[in-house]
């Protein structure tokens, strides 16, 4: 049986993924023991928290810092642990998280002083439609680039060339990372059914 190279490539990726996974999941559950055993009487939304950075951490050190976006989730998920490490240490649990009436409120007054600020615009006369188009499409352009940044940890800092390879990296590393949580619920659901 031969293969194309198309299917070489293919195959190498499956590969790859696979590897991908065990290393994922490997460092992960070192993780959740390093972390989840510093706190054991842990309510359900600090195990949810401690699950997500472990995975956070997992996921990144296995590109072994050689992408912004691993070295910038690294540095967040550390400083979440120090949060939840300093947070899990103190008695006044209220205090952690921010209710959902403040963020509401915050949400609310972001909105009214957004709707503000377009009311007060001075109208400007009307341009050829041939440059309203180019300068909307540039609009859009920059606004889905700035998404993405926000998305992509350590985006912030990138150029748009950079930007767009490191989101694949991200992409496919968060794929990994769902594909083993999800193969875990799967083993999960059918172990409790016996």
């Amino acid at each position: 049986m031969t293969f194309s190279p198309s299917h070489r490539v293919d195959l190498k990726r499956m590969a790859s993924k696979a590897s991908l996974k065990q290393k994922f999941l490997k460092k992960w559950m070192e993780d959740l023991r390093t972390y989840g055993s510093s706190n054991p009487f842990t309510t359900v939304s600090e195990r949810k928290r401690i699950i997500k950075l472990s995975a956070d951490i997992a996921m990144a050190s296995i590109q072994e810092g050689a992408t912004k976006w691993s070295r910038a989730l690294i540095e967040n998920a550390s400083q979440g642990m120090d949060t939840f490490k300093k947070s899990a240490m103190s008695d006044d649990r209220g205090a952690r998280l921010p209710s959902a009436a403040s963020v509401a409120k915050m949400i609310a007054s972001k909105k009214i002083s957004k709707s503000r600020r377009r009311r007060t615009r001075i109208c400007k006369p009307p341009r050829p439609k041939r440059l309203q188009a180019r300068s909307i499409a540039k609009r859009l352009v920059k606004k889905r680039t700035q998404v993405l940044k926000n998305l992509v940890p350590g985006g912030e800092s990138m150029d748009d060339a950079s930007l767009i390879k490191e989101t694949l990296d991200y992409i496919m590393s968060l794929q990994v990372q769902v594909d083993v949580m999800r193969s875990l619920a799967c083993m999960s659901e059918h172990l409790h059914r016996k």
